[in-house]
């Protein structure tokens, strides 16, 4: 814990760093004023630094500074105030750029040439990508709901299959790229913005051509190169947001040089952590970079902490998670493995053979929630018993102890060998003693996939094992242990064609249990403080998202809507505001039905003007494309400044032996 009182800290709202191509970064910076060189931390993101998160900034780069140390956040070349053209996230361009950024930082007199990075979601994603054969400047990195695997474990895909979740970033991030720069970026920063509307790409296109586990997906991925990781990692993650399995990825990849935290929230920096209980991530944050920027030395913390979740009644929103904070001090020694069999009686502890057919039935997915990508309020997933009923069930008798679980169950089965084709999801749910059924884990597969996830079956392959989203969850006495199989996951997943004739011929579950009893925190980790205790901006709405569905007999649909958040900039009189609501809509016996359609809108109420960005992406399928038709539409002051469309029908890759149909 830092004890010095804060320094006061200078702020420059805007400045440039210029690349050996000439485009220019801009950035904001914040100093401690002291006569000292000290080290500088880098938060590296596409996220418009002078309006769109420009509160959140002020949560945390003012308080590390007035703690010593000197805190920068740059646009991404194409966003924000920067020069320069985004193609697509991660592209050679953006890694090269950070690299640089770092450099310079420890060049300017300031700096005492020691770098911290940071970030969230794609900000902990670039840290980690910088920090494979990490220059000597960069010590120590912080990675918050980041990915390790573009491909498994983002945004996209999942275990072959494409996530809904895709459009709608498709939708988003054209809109973010699309927005205006400000008059920080020049004088002709209106032409900038026409030029940057013209050129704009439109990346879904690629997310989902690229289907199989390609170079394409390679490309950013820590998880391929662990050992060529090399500054200290600190991996923060939260259940609710399915990029937490970096974090245990992470530290089974690499025990001696990550060290993780994993709360029970979704996909927000953790001091706005919800569903709660949150932690002070600035003090966190603020101990981690003493350790390696200042004491040079490794901080004296377990190297896992994780929220142990108990069970709960499902709802959409819950504040406050059952459950208690507990530590691991070595991950790979923690658990051990316990088999149980898939039987006519349940799930049992010897092996057994049957023939149990997988339900085809495209309504499992009612009670999905959410993935927690967005951190969006509530959106979790609910009473899990409807979705049970029209699935394939395996349950334990009533616990006669409680069981911990701390990692990744396994499912391995057997499956008739004529069904290779089609999608299978596998979910992971605690039973209680009233019936009611709450998802601990779950994972999907596209059974046209091998093992490595390309496409790439052959005919008559029957092994195929899953590996479900980690999680730490303790089974309560009295308490059952379901498995839950289906063929659809709608509308999380986009479904596919329902082979009726999939089969299970044997199958178990691997379950990660906590070797011996958990062990509670030793230490409290910080509590979330409200930053910074002077607010420069002001919410002014912030309606909580309506979810809804309707069905009849053949149809089904579901969606959302979030009413215009807005929030006021009083330090550059701006006045942001985004809005977006999501319709999903299938027919119940017809996968080929599927649709999507994402509208998302942002607004930039500034002292030189009125700037409104509407961004829509509408998905369906043919049953060999999906169809894809989006749009971008840009005005000033009312007048239309620029505009894209797209209408693309990207191919559905097949296997070799001619797919699912």
């Amino acid at each position: 814990m830092n004890a010095t009182p804060p320094l006061d800290v200078d702020v420059t709202d805007h400045l440039w760093i210029e690349m050996s191509d000439g485009v220019r970064l801009a950035a904001r910076l914040w100093r401690p004023v002291t006569s000292e060189a000290v080290p500088a931390i880098l938060e590296y993101i596409p996220y418009r630094k002078t309006d769109m998160v420009r509160a959140r900034d002020e949560r945390n780069h003012p308080f590390l500074a007035a703690h010593g140390y000197a805190c920068i956040r740059v646009d991404m070349r194409g966003s924000g105030d920067s020069d320069g053209h985004m193609p697509d996230m991660y592209a050679d361009a953006e890694l090269d750029d950070a690299r640089q950024v770092i450099e310079w930082l420890a060049r300017q007199p300031w700096c005492n040439g020691r770098v911290g990075m940071f970030g969230t979601s794609w900000g902990g994603t670039a840290s980690l990508q910088a920090n494979v054969d990490a220059q000597d400047p960069l010590k120590a990195v912080i990675a918050v709901c980041a990915t390790h695997d573009r491909y498994t474990d983002d945004i996209h895909h999942m275990g072959g299959c494409v996530l809904t979740d895709s459009i709608e970033w498709g939708a988003t991030l054209p809109a973010i790229l699309a927005s205006p720069p400000t008059p920080n970026a020049g004088p002709g920063w209106k032409e900038t913005w026409r030029k940057r509307i013209m050129d704009l790409d439109f990346p879904l296109a690629a997310w989902m051509r690229e289907d199989g586990r390609t170079e394409y997906w390679r490309h950013g991925s820590v998880i391929h190169k662990p050992d060529r990781l090399t500054a200290p990692i600190l991996a923060v993650g939260g259940w609710a947001d399915r990029y937490s399995n970096s974090v245990m990825a992470l530290a089974n990849a690499r025990p001696d040089l990550v060290w993780g935290v994993v709360g029970p929230w979704g996909h927000h920096y953790p001091d706005h952590g919800h569903p709660g209980p949150g932690i002070g991530f600035q003090q966190l944050a603020l101990d981690w970079w003493d350790a390696w920027l200042k004491n040079e030395r490794p901080p004296t913390w377990p190297r896992l902490r994780l929220w142990l979740r108990d069970f709960e009644q499902p709802e959409d929103a819950i504040d406050q998670r059952a459950g208690e904070w507990m530590q691991i001090e070595d991950a790979s020694k923690g658990t051990a493995v316990s088999v149980s069999h898939f039987s006519d009686t349940g799930l049992s502890t010897a092996s057994s053979e049957g023939t149990w057919v997988v339900p085809a039935h495209l309504r499992v997915g009612e009670a999905s929630g959410d993935t927690g990508y967005f951190g969006r309020f509530g959106g979790l997933p609910l009473d899990q018993r409807d979705d049970d009923a029209r699935s394939l069930t395996f349950e334990t008798g009533p616990l006669e102890n409680d069981l911990v679980l701390c990692g990744s169950t396994v499912c391995r089965l057997r499956i008739s060998p004529e069904a290779n084709a089609g999608q299978m999801v596998i979910r992971l749910c605690d039973v209680a003693p009233d019936g009611t059924s709450a998802r601990i884990a779950w994972a999907v597969r596209n059974l046209a996939c091998s093992d490595n996830l390309e496409l790439e079956s052959e005919n008559g392959r029957e092994q195929i094992a899953f590996a479900l989203h980690s999680t730490a969850y303790r089974l309560r006495q009295g308490h059952r242990l379901r498995v839950s199989i289906s063929r659809s996951y709608w509308p999380l997943v986009w479904p596919s064609a329902l082979d009726r004739s999939l089969k299970i011929l044997a199958g178990q579950v691997e379950l990660p249990l906590l070797n011996g009893p958990h062990k509670a925190l030793q230490s409290d980790l910080p509590p979330a403080r409200d930053l910074p205790e002077r607010k420069t901006h002001e919410v002014r709405a912030a309606p909580q998202i309506r979810r809804w569905q309707d069905s009849s007999a053949d149809v089904y649909s579901q969606g959302w809507h979030q009413h215009p958040v807005t929030v006021h900039l009083a330090e550059t009189e701006t006045t942001f505001s985004f809005e977006t609501s999501a319709e999903y809509r299938i027919v119940a016996s017809d996968p080929t039905s599927a649709m999507a359609r994402i509208d998302h809108r942002m607004r930039f109420e500034r002292p030189d003007g009125l700037a409104n960005v509407r961004s829509s992406v509408e998905v369906s399928d043919d049953g060999d494309h999906y169809c894809i038709a989006a749009a971008v539409h840009v005005d000033w002051n009312d007048a239309k400044i620029g505009a894209r469309e797209w209408a693309l029908r990207v191919p559905r890759r097949r296997p070799k032996n001619g797919g699912d149909k």
